[in-house]
């Protein structure tokens, strides 16, 4: 990678730490900061994303000579979105509504540069999870690996004994659609190191 093009991260989440390292990039990580809300009557896809665009322009305005990576994930089942669980209650809600049923996973990522977005786009995976019983579910909830991730649940760990099928990116469910990433950072001059 040239030395003048620097990289960065608007995201916490070390799935997408861990995804955009094995793709050899180099980038350094500053969080947003963004609220992540819902406006009521927006579809998914604009949801996320708008979140996407919103975090990439809020570090890029703080680092305008950097390229900056926003990216936001949501699940969709039954027309519902389900973010990241408030308790256990709603881990559990949100278990038992996946289960035995296929869900829409839609990542959003944006590049922006000086605070403009110079692209942005919403990518979407088919989950279908197996049937699961009440006592996985609860025993899952106990591990507290659903408490960070959008649907509960993350395919890179326990709950991806969940999934009986993935149409689409795995990369994607897990929160970063790498290879579309990794190609939009190219056409930037961005490469692998």
């Amino acid at each position: 990678m040239p030395d003048s093009i620097k990289v960065i991260l608007a995201s916490a989440s070390p799935r997408r730490h861990q995804l955009l390292g094995a793709a050899r990039i180099e980038f350094e990580v500053v969080e947003s900061m963004m609220p992540e809300e819902h406006v009521a009557g927006e579809p998914p896809r604009v949801y996320a994303l708008r979140m996407a665009r919103d975090k990439a322009i809020a570090v890029s305005s703080r680092f305008p000579d950097a390229i900056v990576i926003g990216a936001d994930t949501i699940v969709v089942c039954e027309a519902q979105i389900l973010e990241k669980p408030t308790d256990a209650d709603d881990a559990r809600r949100m278990l038992t509504m996946l289960s035995s049923r296929t869900h829409t996973v839609v990542t959003a990522f944006a590049l922006a540069r000086g605070g403009e977005i110079l692209e942005s786009s919403p990518i979407e995976s088919r989950v279908t999870f197996r049937r699961l019983t009440d006592a996985e579910i609860d025993d899952y909830i106990a591990t507290d690996e659903p408490f960070d991730k959008a649907g509960a649940y993350g395919i890179q760990g326990i709950g991806g004994g969940f999934i009986a099928h993935v149409e689409g990116s795995r990369d994607n469910v897990m929160g970063l659609p790498t290879e579309r990433v990794v190609a939009a950072l190219a056409r930037y001059g961005v490469k692998p190191v």
